[in-house]
């Protein structure tokens, strides 16, 4: 028997003893990996649901959660341990890569997961609610005391900021216990990460009882997971992790579009390019085309804008002081509506997010730019408007009225004259002759009333 076909047999020996083993991976149920990085806002719980819809659809052996935050908005945060609290598939939070982190509201969602990890490297903490503006409230310990173990020498009532910023602690204090309570982790350090934004490193978290394991990368964490019990909505489940195959769950088009709206910036824009849009189609009916995109464009932006923590009443006072504006332009008030409008814009928009994170906040570019641009559009209008006042009539009964004309016959009390390039019937005084020049003094229907006045030498009328 030649090389060659001795060869070729150890192929086909080697691909049927690997047959039943890639069969067997393509026929049990995968693993699925989203990540979860940046800020938690409105994309990051669309993905999470998401994914946990597809691992439960394909019957997923489990969901894992590679976690990259610094935290974000309290309701997509909720959002997603919802979805987590529901899933019928096991879902593992893994704090990745190292340097990584999972801080604020990335601390509550790990928690929340049926089993967590974190890569060497990470740290998890710093959870203390700064949403409200205020900031945390000062930690009080057990006893009352200050957070230095000392009694607290101003003895004022609270104001009401430092009210909601304390319920706030206390309502995220509370969540977390439970959150803890239902995984069976450190309840204690998780309120100090809520009430002291403490944070810890991946070792730390794993001798303190927050974590259950510290994986160098996914393989090292399958291993770790391969024969661990997790506690199911339907009862106990045991993980078998080894030899799947790993499946990355990528963000849909729907998500990447929600990434792109839900910066407030875009979505402000939208909001006014819609507005604009539907009030130009208005003052000019039939154009069709800024209507068709002004509306369009405000059905984004509104949707954009429900998807983040909205303040109505800054919404209410931008839709005024835009209504302000442009009753400006077309009733002029010398500047009362117009300077009023553009107030309640920049307040407005101030307070249009209701959120202090970073990543979530208008920009004052943004802001004073689209104010400066629909000031200057009003005061474009408002100078159109008080110029084409001012400005003579040219056509129509208020045009004739002072115009001069030319006598071209005249009998008693009436005739012709020439005006405006036409024939007109006159009555005016006695004694007028052909060719002489007459001043119109008033329109009567069709008929012209005149008076007389001596033409101009060189006039070619």
């Amino acid at each position: 028997m030649s090389l060659s076909r001795l060869l070729l047999f150890a192929i086909l020996a080697i691909l049927l003893a690997m047959a039943p083993r890639v069969l067997a991976q393509q026929t049990r149920a995968p693993i699925l990996l989203a990540e979860v990085t940046g800020v938690i806002g409105p994309p990051a719980s669309h993905h999470v649901e998401n994914a946990i819809a597809e691992a439960e659809e394909r019957n997923a052996e489990l969901l894992i959660l590679q976690l990259n935050t610094p935290g974000g908005l309290e309701t997509s945060m909720r959002d997603i341990i919802e979805d987590i609290l529901d899933s019928q598939v096991p879902v593992v939070g893994y704090v990745a890569p190292s340097g990584g982190r999972a801080a604020s509201a990335g601390t509550f969602i790990l928690y929340a997961t049926h089993v967590a990890a974190m890569a060497p490297g990470t740290n998890v903490g710093a959870a203390t609610p700064v949403e409200l503006g205020g900031g945390a409230p000062e930690p009080i310990d057990e006893e009352g005391d200050a957070k230095n173990g000392e009694a607290p020498q101003d003895q004022t009532a609270p104001t009401n900021t430092d009210a909601l910023s304390r319920k706030a602690v206390n309502d995220a204090a509370a969540f977390i216990r439970s959150l803890a309570g239902l995984r069976g982790r450190n309840s204690e350090w998780a309120e100090r990460a809520v009430r002291f934004g403490e944070a810890i490193s991946a070792s730390e978290a794993l001798e303190l009882g927050a974590i259950e394991i510290v994986a160098n990368d996914i393989d090292d964490l399958l291993r770790q997971l391969d024969g661990r019990t997790v506690a199911m909505p339907t009862g106990e489940r045991t993980l078998a992790t080894q030899g799947r195959l790993i499946e990355r769950v990528e963000p849909s088009v729907v998500t990447q579009l929600l990434g792109i709206l839900a910066n407030p910036n875009v979505a402000f824009l939208l909001m006014l390019i819609g507005l604009y849009g539907l009030i130009y189609e208005f003052a000019s009916p039939g154009s069709i085309g800024p209507g068709v995109l002004g509306a369009v464009c405000l059905v984004l932006g509104l949707y954009a804008l429900n998807q983040l923590p909205l303040n109505y009443a800054g919404l209410a006072l931008i839709i005024l002081g835009i209504g302000f504006m442009i009753a400006e332009a077309f009733t002029p008030t010398f500047g009362v509506l117009g300077v009023g409008g553009a107030i309640a814009f920049l307040i407005g928009a101030a307070m249009l997010i209701d959120t202090d994170l970073p990543a979530y906040r208008l920009s004052w570019f943004v802001i004073v730019a689209t104010a400066a641009l629909t000031g200057g559009f009003v005061a474009l209008a408002l100078g159109f408007t008080l110029k084409t006042h001012r400005r003579k009539a040219v056509t129509g009964r208020e045009a004739l009225i002072g115009s001069r004309a030319k006598v071209l016959d005249w009998s008693g009390a009436s005739g012709h004259v020439w005006a405006a390039s036409e024939r007109w019937n006159a009555v005016g005084p006695e004694g007028l002759s052909a060719g002489s020049w007459v001043r119109v003094t008033d329109v009567d229907s069709l008929k012209l009333r005149v008076a007389p006045e001596d033409a101009p030498q060189g006039d070619a009328s």
